[in-house]
């Protein structure tokens, strides 16, 4: 979906969730802490929200997992809460941002 897309590469870093999901307020609380700035959609109040969540669900691997929250950086589908806080425990989060504009420091 062209939506998606779109709204993914608007920043260095996008995060898709739901105005009610613990998840996402998570990740956006530790990207947050990190320094970055992300844009956030959130897809319950959206229009198109539905469209948006089947298609990142699509691209997530579909497999019942939730579909929100869903982060990209630099454009590129990075993952879920469990795919973001991975690389962040790694301490590959970090540079992943730097290389994406997201931080400078």
């Amino acid at each position: 979906m062209e939506r998606v897309a779109a709204l993914a590469s608007e920043r260095a870093v996008v995060v898709f969730t739901a105005s009610n999901c613990t998840m996402g307020s998570v990740v956006i609380s530790l990207l947050s802490g990190l320094g970055v700035n992300a844009a956030v959609h959130e897809l319950d109040r959206d229009p198109r929200g539905q469209e948006m969540e089947q298609e990142l669900a699509r691209r997530l691997g579909g497999g019942g997992a939730p579909a929100v929250p869903a982060v990209f950086v630099g454009g590129n589908l990075v993952g879920g809460t469990n795919r973001v806080m991975a690389l962040h425990i790694a301490g590959e989060l970090v540079p992943l941002l730097r290389s994406a504009g997201a931080l400078w420091l």
